[in-house]
């Protein structure tokens, strides 16, 4: 699948178009994207290191798969596929947890402005990472994750750490019989 595109959307999430997505990334245009954090039965979270050769944040420690929905795809669905093609892990469900918007300038003068569905899932799969997209992985509870970003920022995604405080209110229970 092409994946050099991106959906623009308006702050209120209506579509207005596609874009190439490093142009939309050298100006800011708003577009949509996911986050996909994935838990194992023992409630640790599954995180990825971006591969270095990624345009933006590489080598850095993100959430389980991150990425962009494609057009005629929704959201979940493309998530879903994502998540595959990155990590080799499957889901039976994802559940939207909420959506945010956020914008990030970064030093090499490209912009994150993206209005970001964010995912939970749950599986206990050892992933199959794709090199192309994911350096290494690693499963770690919330509370070793809130210390390491606390002692070590720089080495996690800028929207990862702004994502952490809403995970952390996730009724489990709410998600798994």
């Amino acid at each position: 699948m092409n994946r050099d595109h991106v959906i623009l959307v308006t702050p209120n999430d209506e579509i207005i178009g596609t874009c190439e997505k490093l142009k939309a990334h050298k100006e800011g245009l708003l577009h949509r994207a996911f986050s996909v954090f994935i838990f194992n039965k023992e409630g640790k979270l599954y995180l990825q290191q971006r591969a270095f050769h990624k345009y933006h944040s590489p080598g850095l420690w993100t959430n389980t798969c991150c990425s962009h929905p494609q057009q005629y795809e929704d959201v979940k669905s493309s998530a879903i596929r994502r998540l595959y093609e990155e990590m080799g892990m499957n889901v039976d469900e994802l559940y939207l947890i909420d959506k945010f918007t956020y914008y990030v300038r970064f030093d090499n003068g490209l912009i994150e402005h993206e209005l970001d569905y964010v995912f939970i899932g749950f599986s206990d799969e050892v992933p199959a990472i794709n090199k192309n997209e994911v350096q290494n992985w690693k499963t770690t509870s919330l509370e070793e994750l809130k210390k390491d970003i606390q002692q070590n920022p720089d080495v996690y995604t800028y929207w990862f750490k702004l994502l952490i405080p809403l995970i952390e209110k996730i009724k489990f229970t709410d998600y798994v019989g």
